[in-house]
C-alpha cells in the first residue's frame, strides 16, 4: 500500500509518501522538499551521505504527522549545511528543505 499527500508548511508544500514494504512494519515515510528529504530510518543513512543527498532522519515515525512532530535523529552533511540539526522537530527541518 502506498499513500501520498501534500504537506503544507509556512514555507510551502512538499510531497509525502508512505509505504508499507512487504505488508509489515517498519513504514517507509518520505517527505520530499525541493532541497532534500525528511525520511524514516528505513533509509540507508551512510549511503545517502556518501552520494551527497540532503536527508534528515526521523526514527520511528509511522505517519506524515509523526514526521512533522517527532525529532530529527540524524542529518546528512548536506542537511547540516542547510541548518538542520538532530533534536530539531520535523516541521522545522522540512521548512529548511523547502
Amino acid at each position: 500500500m502506498i499513500e501520498t499527500e501534500i504537506v503544507e508548511t509556512n514555507k510551502g508544500a512538499a510531497l509525502a509518501y508512505r509505504h508499507l514494504l512487504g505488508n509489515r512494519p517498519p513504514w517507509l515515510v518520505i517527505i520530499q522538499g525541493s532541497k532534500g528529504y525528511l525520511a524514516t530510518d528505513y533509509i540507508n543513512k551512510e549511503f545517502a551521505d556518501e552520494i551527497g543527498d540532503c536527508f534528515a532522519i526521523i526514527s520511528g515515525a509511522k505517519t506524515f504527522e509523526d514526521m512533522l512532530n517527532m525529532k530529527v535523529t540524524w542529518v546528512s552533511r548536506e542537511g547540516k549545511k542547510l541548518g538542520i540539526t538532530p533534536g530539531m522537530d520535523g516541521k522545522s527541518a522540512l521548512n529548511l528543505l523547502i
